[in-house]
């Protein structure tokens, strides 16, 4: 009895100290049954749109935007009608050098004086498992060009924070500058632009 006694203690601890010791879950899981139909808003915190372009044929500098707001509308049973609309600040553009951040902002590339925000709305999307190509426009200095968003669905579930319902999706594309007339030092500076987009949406409501 004194044994038992002794190990009580033990016994009693050891499932709180097994749940210490399992890895912690992460509230956003890539399941579709996850997903609530419904309208959502991007969760402009946490959504960046970057970009890579080459310098010079010597190496490639990067940038990034955030501030992005849109809409998503969504209803897992019918994905393919899914809609996304989003709108970019242009003069959120940031780099890692302040003088190059100010040089973008000036007519040479995106002229921020004139044309304030970049724009996409899809126009169809193409679903595959976990995959999807979102096909749109893009509207940028004033000109309106399709492109396509190959897309990866990253997880849905409800944020700890603030207990919306969210879902996030990675995505990324090609485009040549010059089909929006940034024409500036191609081919000196690249005309091929690669986009990488991470972007989280909360449901309204």
């Amino acid at each position: 009895m004194r044994k038992f006694l002794i190990a009580l203690p033990l016994i009693v601890a050891a499932p709180l100290l097994a749940q210490q010791d399992a890895a912690p879950q992460l509230p956003g899981v890539a399941d579709a049954a996850r997903v609530a139909a419904g309208a959502y808003v991007v969760d402009s915190r946490h959504t960046q749109v970057n970009w890579q372009v080459n310098h010079f044929g010597f190496n490639d500098y990067f940038g990034l935007f955030g501030d992005v707001k849109g809409t998503l509308q969504i209803d897992p049973a019918n994905p393919a009608a899914s809609k996304v609309d989003v709108t970019i600040p242009i003069a959120s553009v940031a780099t890692s050098s302040q003088g190059l951040t100010d040089h973008l902002k000036t007519a040479d590339f995106f002229d921020v004086a004139k044309y304030d925000s970049a724009r996409f709305v899809s126009t169809s999307v193409i679903v595959d498992g976990q995959k999807a190509i979102i096909k749109g426009d893009l509207t940028m200095l004033g000109v309106t060009k399709p492109v396509e968003l190959e897309t990866r669905f990253e997880g849905a579930g409800n944020n700890p924070m603030n207990k919306k319902a969210t879902i996030g999706f990675h995505a990324a594309t090609t485009i040549k500058r010059s089909e929006w007339g940034m024409t500036k030092y191609v081919p000196m500076v690249g005309d091929d632009v690669k986009l990488r987009i991470s972007v989280a949406f909360e449901k309204e409501g």
